[in-house]
């Protein structure tokens, strides 16, 4: 089947963020609902549907299920995860808009591998905020929440692609406006830093 236009470019804008926040997740849901036929995926992205992807990227996310909650070991993988989690967004987006012109094909993988990295970004520096704290709950509470975003927006792109699509391009707003907020934050503070540094050594030359 394929899908119209905008519906298109909202399944792929939920999806990529998907990906971006666990790839295996989103890989491993895409392929259950094809295969059992609650989808119909565009045909560039039937090998998804196949039981060896299923099973490999369900066992993956096994792994990163485990591995996603355990302190410290979490940043790691998931900062070694930039490597997988956007160029396979990329690649769904670029296989997804087959049906396409170049020119649009090439703009729905650029798009699909930014959107994969906004949220892989926003995920691993919210990790990075949670590691140090001494319980372990908000962390397996983070990783939770994540896998579940995942696996859920895949879902509601396959149902309802307008709304998943509205759902995802919101959470990249937030995400660029917090990364926004934490640079001009953390710009101040090196500024008032700076400021206090001049002012210790005019005190010092005075003296």
């Amino acid at each position: 089947m394929k899908l119209p236009g905008e519906e298109l470019v909202s399944l792929l804008i939920a999806v990529s963020f998907a990906s971006g926040i666990n790839v295996y997740a989103t890989v491993a849901t895409l392929g259950l609902l094809a295969h059992t036929h609650v989808m119909t995926l565009p045909p560039q992205l039937h090998a998804v549907s196949s039981w060896w992807v299923i099973a490999a990227s369900g066992a993956l996310f096994a792994v990163e299920f485990v591995a996603d909650k355990i302190p410290g070991v979490d940043l790691v993988w998931n900062v070694l995860h930039t490597f997988i989690r956007v160029p396979v967004s990329a690649l769904m987006a670029y296989q997804a808009s087959a049906g396409l012109s170049p020119g649009e094909q090439a703009a729905a993988t650029f798009a699909g591998g930014v959107i994969a990295l906004i949220a892989h970004g926003g995920k691993t520096a919210a990790r990075a905020a949670v590691t140090p704290s001494p319980e372990p709950f908000s962390n397996i509470a983070l990783s939770l929440g994540g896998d579940a975003l995942a696996v859920s927006l895949t879902w509601l792109a396959t149902v309802h692609p307008y709304v998943a699509g509205g759902i995802a391009a919101a959470l990249v707003l937030i995400i660029i406006l917090l990364a926004r907020w934490a640079w001009r934050a953390l710009k101040a503070r090196f500024q008032a830093a700076k400021g206090a540094v001049r002012k210790v050594r005019m005190w010092g030359r005075v003296g």
